[in-house]
């Protein structure tokens, strides 16, 4: 095991060439992870990508994490988290993990997160303490949780809620999360270069690693696929996200190296924002859904790896309902007839891509374009930063975008997020009566009835197709022989998930 001194040595070694990590300075305690996303900052509530968000939770730990053997969410820092009616929630704290210097995991750290996640300035995770009224501390290793209303999903919620010190908050204040960015999570944060890279270190004595799970954990920002690909061929990287189809062959040919696939379950789709013209007028958003070659797209740009949705969820997510079809079929001539009947034909729109953040997402814009250009759209194609994009999107002030939606295993927090009424900016639909059924189908605490509530509120918004669902990626990861890892379906990259394979 490497002594405290080689640590700091590879956190310097990381620090003095991130960009340019050679294959000879991996070791076994050391690996790499090339990823599309973002690293907004040091602030954990500031990035509300759920990879990002999972990192986050590795260091400071969250209060539950989702377990895919099970399906469910389970406790993490806490636990057990038991209703004591439909608005009352009761979360029992860990007495055994502590930070790594060792001060405890409070109540009032509980109650701390909760606020910073609302009120925190830098804060982009406000969505998942929107269902919460209050938290207050019972005692120190007990809080209580009060919802505006029944909500059945909030465990699934608590996923996302990373716990930071609220004694280390009130001693150095906003600037705490880079000065003492201390946690009760596996790992710690050993180098953030914003933008470009985070080094997170194994905490050897945490329940939840083994040994065998890296010592080190660099994830790399590399948004361009080829970058990965060679990255992983040189033995710079030993897993790389979001490998394109047309790629996968070369990876396969690799001595080093292997493929590896998992379901997504982040829808992709088309947001059109009735808060602007021309989307505003219903049959605009029809003309775009019937406009879309969606087959011929997976086709020819995914290879077929990809799976075509009829609403926002897919087989194995909650409230997929096999007998539903979407009312709107590739018919190019039905598009433009709906825009002809609104006087639309020729109308001036903005179409915004992600460039290397999902699989051949420029090349699927690129596509995009002649066939809404057939319908009747006069489109102008922009292709931001991912940074800037997102940024915007989350601000509300991107019209019409392709992206995609992860942690959608549950759909519930995601749906409210972008199609109830004042979910989020990101995108500006309302409709009270799939307002009402959303919130009916977060308060049934009865799965049966929650099932039923979600599959009508799933037809309800496809019908008002504020935005277009398109299709799950088949996800393709890169993952080198020196390394055992399986990937997950939702888009995360946990230490404890990979292990080191010992030399014959």
């Amino acid at each position: 095991m490497p002594t405290l001194r080689c640590l700091a040595s590879a956190a310097l070694l990381f620090g003095a060439s991130p960009a340019a990590l050679a294959a000879e300075e991996m070791t076994q305690q050391r690996i790499a992870v090339a990823i599309t996303e973002t690293l907004a900052g040091h602030n954990p509530y500031g990035d509300a990508v759920v990879l990002i968000g999972s990192l986050w939770c590795k260091v400071y730990g969250c209060l539950m994490r989702y377990d895919f053997e099970t399906g469910r969410p389970i406790p993490f820092l806490a636990e057990s988290m038991e209703a004591e009616d439909e608005l009352n929630w009761i979360v029992r704290l860990r007495p055994d993990w502590v930070r790594s210097n060792g001060d405890p995991v409070l109540a009032e750290d509980v109650v701390h997160s909760i606020d910073r996640v609302r009120n925190d300035p830098e804060s982009t995770s406000g969505f998942i303490v929107q269902p919460i009224d209050t938290a207050e501390v019972v005692d120190d290793l007990t809080v209580r949780i009060t919802t505006h209303e029944p909500t059945a999903t909030l465990a699934d919620n608590l996923t996302l809620l990373q716990i930071t010190s609220k004694r280390l908050y009130d001693e150095h204040g906003q600037s705490v999360y880079r000065s003492h960015p201390i946690g009760a999570g596996p790992y710690r944060l050993s180098e953030l270069s914003i933008g470009s890279h985070m080094v997170l270190e194994r905490v050897d004595d945490h329940p939840m690693v083994a040994p065998s799970n890296p010592q080190q954990i660099m994830y790399r920002i590399m948004a361009e696929p080829e970058a990965r690909v060679t990255a992983l061929a040189n033995g710079e990287v030993q897993i790389a996200q979001g490998i394109p189809p047309q790629l996968i062959d070369r990876i396969e040919q690799l001595p080093n190296a292997r493929t590896e696939f998992a379901n997504s379950v982040e829808m992709m789709f088309l947001a059109m924002n009735p808060a602007t013209a021309p989307w505003d007028v219903k049959e605009a958003r029809q003309a775009v859904a019937h406009a879309i070659n969606r087959e011929g797209i997976v086709r020819a740009l995914l290879g077929d790896r990809a799976t075509l949705l009829d609403g926002p969820v897919g087989e194995g997510q909650f409230g997929f309902d096999p007998d539903f079809k979407s009312p709107y079929g590739y018919d190019p001539e039905r598009a433009r007839e709906l825009l002809e009947s609104v006087d639309l034909v020729g109308v001036e729109i903005d179409f915004y891509t992600p460039v290397g953040r999902y699989t051949a997402d420029r090349q699927i814009a690129e596509a995009m374009v002649p066939m809404l250009e057939e319908a009747g759209f006069s489109v102008n194609l922009r292709t931001p930063e991912w940074a800037t994009l997102w940024s915007n999107v989350q601000t509300g002030g991107v019209p019409f975008y392709y992206m995609g939606r992860g942690q959608m295993l549950d759909p519930s927090r995601a749906l409210r997020q972008y199609f109830e009424t004042g979910g989020s900016p990101r995108l500006e639909f309302s409709d009270p009566e799939l307002d009402a059924l959303l919130q009916a189908e977060r308060a049934a605490f009865d799965p049966d009835e929650r099932y039923g509530l979600m599959r009508q509120a799933i037809a309800k918004l496809t019908e008002e197709v504020p935005a277009h669902f398109l299709w799950l990626h088949q996800m393709a990861w890169g993952v080198a022989e020196t390394v055992e890892y399986t990937p997950r379906q939702a888009d995360r990259v946990d230490g404890w998930d990979i292990h080191i394979r010992t030399a014959p």
